[in-house]
């Protein structure tokens, strides 16, 4: 039930993802501008994203942290409904991304500490999955009130009350944990294990045993670090100006504005899907193979988008579609692993690094993606952001 905050500001961020851009550019901005909003904001939360896991580390509360998030974002959508400037609309969003990340990795050590380490991949699908309808119903909400021609002030309202009902439901049902011990025992219990097989190893080859096929290797942090900032960087290059992509080619084929929402409600439905199959499958727990196949196969659907937009209008919003829904699905796998993954990897005191390196990349890519497609096109977007992935893909084989 403590999840039930979290559903409705999902909501609200969800319907918040696609307008945004697009009003931006009804009020006159440009894509670079829409950038420059989105890489200003992650950069500005990258130090916080630590300090909030810092502090809520150290002080063992978490709650607060949620409340604050949700309670900040209330008040700021509020103040956005006031705005028609492009300036203070980037002022208003930065300020909002500082206080927005506060739940972030609080929300993770929750789900890390109230669950033992077998049940994680389950309970991050389930949380991610249940959030991700969330989100995909804000996405829907959008496509309503397009379709009924709403102005932005009830927009920005709507997002606002979303958000002060995540705050309520969160005030009432978040609990801190009474205690906190789980990540330490995984910590101790991958210690122990790499120091037990060090000594069999050791023990065999004295005992004149052949161990060639056997590897005494740590993980990489680094490289687990690296693969994730890469794998950011390319979705933010891909994603940050794709509402402009695809609001252009649902206007070339003649289709009511609205299908631009419905077109990410799809890729939203895909991400469902994909937490549906992750918390199915987590007894299984995914491999860090697993993961690169996932890196790589994103790679390969971004220079999909390049047939895209080269295609007639029709059957580039439906190849668009397509590969959207598929984004979804293989984000929802990649997330739920490497979110379990860096709880293990990431000792206690720097849960926020998570968001840390995944704002770094996504502060650089949502600056490079819009700027690329002003200056080159979005053929451009979609092959950087293809190559950008597969560099993701090495980075996680090392890792």
């Amino acid at each position: 039930m403590w999840r039930l905050g979290f559903f409705f500001h999902e909501m609200g961020y969800g319907l918040l993802s696609i307008f945004l851009p697009l009003y931006v550019i009804a009020i006159g901005g440009s894509l670079f501008e829409i950038g420059v909003m989105a890489s200003v904001a992650l950069l500005l939360s990258i130090p916080t994203s630590f300090l909030w896991g810092y502090l809520c580390d150290r002080g063992k509360r978490y709650k607060r942290y949620i409340l604050l998030s949700f309670l900040a974002s209330t008040v700021l959508l509020y103040l956005f409904s006031f705005t028609s400037s492009v300036l203070l609309l980037i002022l208003l969003y930065s300020v909002m991304s500082i206080l927005h990340v506060a739940h972030e990795a609080p929300k993770n050590v929750l789900i890390a500490e109230l669950y033992s380490r077998q049940d994680w991949e389950k309970s991050f699908a389930f949380y991610e999955g249940f959030t991700e309808v969330g989100w995909l119903i804000g996405l829907l909400l959008g496509f309503v009130l397009s379709t009924l021609m709403f102005d932005s002030a009830p927009t920005f309202f709507l997002c606002a009350g979303l958000n002060l009902v995540a705050f309520l439901l969160s005030l009432v049902l978040v609990r801190d944990p009474a205690m906190v011990f789980e990540r330490g025992l995984v910590s101790i219990e991958k210690s122990v294990d790499f120091a037990s097989r060090g000594i069999f190893i050791a023990s065999s080859m004295i005992d004149g045993v052949s161990m060639t096929t056997t590897k005494l290797k740590r993980d990489n942090v680094n490289a687990f670090c690296g693969g994730l900032i890469l794998f950011s960087l390319a979705t933010s290059i891909l994603f940050t100006p794709m509402p402009i992509f695809v609001s252009n080619i649902v206007k070339t084929a003649a289709l009511p504005a609205g299908l631009v929402f419905a077109v990410f409600v799809l890729n939203s439905g895909g991400g469902v899907l994909g937490y549906a199959l992750a918390r199915k499958r987590s007894e299984q727990s995914m491999t860090k193979s697993s993961t690169s196949r996932l890196v790589f196969l994103r790679g390969m659907f971004a220079f999909l988008l390049i047939l895209a937009a080269q295609m007639s209008a029709l059957a580039s919003v439906g190849l668009a579609t397509a590969v959207l829904i598929v984004f979804g699905f293989l984000n929802a796998l990649f997330l739920v692993n490497t979110l379990s993954l860096s709880m293990e990897v990431i000792p206690a005191g720097k849960s926020g690094l998570f968001n840390v390196l995944i704002g770094v990349g996504g502060a650089g890519g949502s600056f490079l993606g819009p700027l690329i497609a002003q200056s080159f096109g979005f053929l451009t977007v979609f092959i950087m952001a293809g190559v950008v992935f597969l560099l993701a893909y090495v980075a996680f084989k090392i890792f």
